[in-house]
């Protein structure tokens, strides 16, 4: 049987809701959060390094623009051996750069687990074309990319919309509403939107979800770490 934890965090610069910068303070978060896999927005470089130095835990990094002289953009944090990374813009015309960072790592002897992480934009159009962008045969796709897929990240789309709508055609949703019995996920101290998204392939199957509440998590930044736990479908089967 193979069991996994998967977590997706907008650590919104490290800056927490009483607006201090903390990169250690969101390194003790994903700590607690104890994940293979963390799809992390919204991080500068020197913030990942730094918690991957005090986390011992490697990361690859996906920079979608500078800011304030660095890179910014996704950051994923793994435990499992990393095959290949690739980083694609989905960058929509006139708006603010956008980025998806995919991580393929070893989770089983036979085929790689594809791990993308995302962040798309706040205007309605934009993530329209990016959620186009990013289904189609350049990104998720992409034909010489071959095992299985799963898909973690702030999408901003807190209704049905089309990058819902495009995903769910090909993946399946973890279901928030089945997992946690609330229907939002941000903002953090009183949730109201649903922002934040795992998709996955159905080879594998959701055995539990949460929304990492505690009170270090609740400071560390405006949202919340979204966790699944998954196993293989043959171990359920």
């Amino acid at each position: 049987m193979t069991r996994f934890r998967v977590g997706t965090y907008n650590v919104h610069k490290c800056k927490g809701v009483d607006w201090r910068v903390s990169p250690t303070r969101i390194a003790d978060v994903i700590c607690e959060i104890d994940a293979d896999l963390i799809a992390a927005q919204e991080m500068l470089y020197s913030h990942a390094e730094l918690i991957s130095n005090r986390l011992n835990l490697p990361f690859t990094f996906g920079p979608a623009r500078q800011h304030q002289g660095e890179p910014y953009g996704n950051a994923v944090f793994t435990r499992l051996p990393v095959i290949s990374s690739e980083s694609y813009s989905v960058t929509a015309r006139m708006r603010e750069p956008r980025q998806c960072l995919r991580v393929s790592v070893a989770l089983s002897k036979t085929e790689p687990l594809h791990f993308f992480a995302i962040h798309l934009g706040t205007s309605f159009l934009e993530r329209r074309e990016q959620a186009r962008r990013f289904v189609s045969a350049e990104i998720l796709e992409r034909s010489d990319v071959k095992g299985s897929r799963i898909v973690a990240g702030d999408f901003n789309e807190w209704t049905r919309g089309l990058a819902t709508r495009m995903l769910t055609e090909r993946l399946r949703s973890a279901d928030i509403t089945m997992h946690l019995k609330r229907g939002s996920t941000y903002p953090g101290v009183l949730p109201f939107l649903h922002l934040d998204h795992i998709y996955y392939d159905p080879v594998f199957y959701v055995c539990g979800m949460s929304l990492h509440r505690t009170r270090l998590a609740l400071l560390a930044s405006d949202h919340l770490p979204l966790v699944a736990d998954f196993e293989t479908a043959a171990s359920v089967s």
